[in-house]
């Protein structure tokens, strides 16, 4: 059975999160995404909306980059989905690449970007 992962990123970042779902899309792959791609000005129903989504998925992935400390729309899906219970885990955007995490990935295991990492977690999910 598929897991819905929720992928959070910052808009800066839309190619990597391309590069993930191309990897969802593999026939072997034991997951699938759920975009919710902030299109429209920030309002109170795309927040509904978006919290909607989040809870109907078994995790949130997200893609931590350089963007993410001022990323406003990703930063609130993460609190969205500890708010709610959903596991999170994050994924470095670049090999090699680590920062200083924003308060809001408190306690958000981030790890290298490997098919092997991202399916074991959806593995425990």
């Amino acid at each position: 059975m598929s897991k819905r992962v929720f992928t959070s990123f910052a808009m800066e970042d839309k190619t990597l999160r391309d590069l993930l779902i191309g990897q969802a899309k593999n026939e072997n792959s034991p997951f699938e995404f759920v975009d919710m791609s902030v299109k429209q000005p920030w309002d109170s129903a795309w927040k509904t909306h978006c919290r909607t989504k989040i809870k109907g998925c078994d995790g949130v992935l997200v893609i931590v980059t350089e963007n993410t400390k001022n990323a406003n729309g990703q930063l609130w899906e993460v609190k969205c989905a500890k708010e709610e219970g959903i596991p999170i885990m994050g994924i470095w955007g670049y090999q090699n690449y680590s920062a200083t995490l924003p308060s809001e990935l408190s306690g958000v295991r981030v790890v290298n970007w490997t098919w092997s990492n991202i399916s074991n977690w959806i593995s425990l999910l």
